[in-house]
């Protein structure tokens, strides 16, 4: 089924926005800095930002990953909320398995979800 346009710019609203409020909670609470300091530190306009955490605006690859390095959070939470301590839990677990060994475990998940949806 096929969401229509007015659908999608919503659900795309919404997102800007959360991914806004993530951001200026960043700033705010964890990095304890004012608009200009942090729009200084990742290359953007202190207007400019205040529309990001607004919901207005999209940051750059650029403007991010300054704030991936500055904040310490990755790009998964940043733009989408996906909490940090699983992915870092992930990455850790992961570490000392090869690519072909993480693609064949992630395959044999994908089965067993499909087998535990039919039971």
């Amino acid at each position: 089924m096929k969401r229509n346009n007015s659908s999608d710019n919503n659900l795309e609203k919404i997102e800007q926005e959360k991914r806004g409020e993530r951001i200026k909670n960043i700033r705010e609470n964890e990095l304890h800095m004012n608009k200009t300091q942090l729009a200084k530190a990742i290359g953007i306009s202190s207007q400019f930002l205040g529309l990001v955490e607004d919901g207005k605006g999209n940051l750059v690859y650029k403007s991010l990953k300054k704030l991936i390095d500055i904040s310490g959070h990755s790009a998964d939470y940043i733009l989408y909320g996906l909490d940090d301590n699983n992915i870092n839990k992930a990455k850790e677990l992961l570490q000392d398995y090869t690519e072909e060994e993480i693609i064949e475990s992630l395959n044999f998940i994908k089965h067993f979800i499909l087998l535990i949806r039919n039971i």
